[in-house]
């Protein structure tokens, strides 16, 4: 995935935010929060570095190409970082980064789901 193409993807998902920082990262919020990081790319690979359930973390974590991501997950949080080949494939990393905004959303308070009409069950 380009770095054109994870942008265009987040800027999908319904109401997000675009920041550019920490070094000139492409970082992707929803409700203020981050779901989605790209940036520091490792040759030909956009670093991509996503939110993910316990059971996901657990099963990417030890994949080719995919780690937990440095700093988030070293504070006990649930991010991994696709950083190298052979990673995840596109279809495979536009569903993590679904999922991603679904959990941040879904860990927004209830009066700002209602607002940003988000995921309400």
């Amino acid at each position: 995935m380009t770095r054109d193409e994870f942008n265009a993807f987040c800027q999908s998902l319904p109401v997000t935010t675009h920041v550019v920082q920490w070094g000139g990262a492409d970082v992707w919020k929803v409700g203020g929060k981050v779901f989605a990081i790209g940036g520091w790319t490792t040759g030909h690979t956009l670093g991509i570095t996503f939110k993910v359930s316990d059971i996901a973390y657990e099963v990417l974590k030890e994949q080719p190409g995919l780690r937990p991501a440095p700093y988030l997950a070293s504070r006990g949080m649930k991010w991994i970082q696709h950083y190298d080949a052979p990673g995840l494939d596109d279809a495979s990393l536009r569903d993590h980064l679904a999922a991603s905004h679904k959990i941040v959303s879904r860990g927004l308070t209830k009066k700002m789901q209602r607002e940003l009409n988000l995921y309400q069950e």
